[in-house]
């Protein structure tokens, strides 16, 4: 065997390495996600938007909520009967209102009860999906979002609260336009929080809760904790079971050169403390 046939044979196994790791991978997460059903006798779906790396240049992509991600969602709803549970783990940063409310809608109109899994964060449509479920769970520290419109880099409530501060005479007329628009935006998604939560809470607690989470009482990234959720009167529960935070860890970022955290993966006891059976 000559030095350009080793070469070629460690350039085959390095092109094929990703691919191999990425299809073990994807054959874990289905093996767990259908130990999870029969477990739980329930249709599991998962929305988890990572960071992703183009092609070969490697260049860094962030995923959001998307029309093709309610495509598929609303697809798995549609093949799951009526009465059979639905069990969502959200992992995402927000995205596209008009696909987060889509799914939100699909969610609500499910006879079978709805579960939403949050194991790390679920901000802004997120959020707005979370709230669809008749139960949602969250870990100790994971977090919510206000669900307050963004038009472009700007928040809707902030735009309004402008124009409410400053002489009309003193704006100019593109500003007055997001004005109007910021109003009905914040309209369109108080009233689409008041019907998700219309079946859970009486017409002034819904209404409480849907203000708060728009009117941009804080930033759009503000971290709306368990705590925090269970205190707004939201139907939360922190009892997350360790198959889902195992079926997360099968999520992986794109590979670094170095970690950015780095740990022993293994259960760190204290002395004496007897070990779980």
């Amino acid at each position: 065997m000559s030095l350009w046939d080793i070469f070629w044979i460690f350039f085959l196994i390095a092109a094929l390495q990703p691919y191999l790791q990425r299809r073990y991978l994807e054959s874990q997460r289905q093996g767990l996600i259908a130990k999870i059903e029969k477990k739980r006798g329930s249709r599991v779906i998962l929305l988890v938007h990572r960071q992703e790396t183009m092609g070969l240049l490697g260049f860094p992509v962030m995923r959001y909520i998307d029309i093709e991600d309610s495509e598929e969602v609303i697809r798995a709803i549609h093949l799951t009967d009526k009465d059979v549970p639905l069990d969502l783990v959200l992992h995402t940063p927000g995205g596209l209102s008009l696909a987060a409310l889509q799914i939100a809608w699909a969610l609500k109109r499910h006879p079978g009860k709805v579960t939403v899994f949050v194991p790390h964060y679920a901000m802004s449509g997120g959020t707005l999906i979370a709230l669809a479920a008749d139960e949602i769970v969250m870990c100790e520290h994971a977090v919510l979002g206000p669900v307050d419109p963004q038009l472009g880099q700007y928040p809707a409530p902030s735009i309004l609260r402008l124009v409410k501060r400053k002489p009309v005479e003193r704006i100019d007329d593109e500003t007055l336009i997001l004005a109007d628009i910021a109003e009905k935006a914040v309209k369109q998604m108080r009233e689409a929080v008041k019907e998700l939560l219309r079946d859970k809470f009486p017409a002034e607690k819904a209404e409480e809760i849907a203000r708060a989470l728009t009117e941009g009482r804080w930033t759009h990234d503000h971290p709306i904790t368990y705590e925090d959720a269970k205190n707004m009167g939201l139907p939360v529960s922190n009892e997350m079971p360790g198959e889902v935070l195992q079926l997360m860890s099968l999520y992986k970022q794109p590979v670094r050169t170095t970690p950015t955290v780095e740990y022993l993966p293994v259960p760190h006891r204290a002395p004496g403390r007897a070990e779980h059976p």
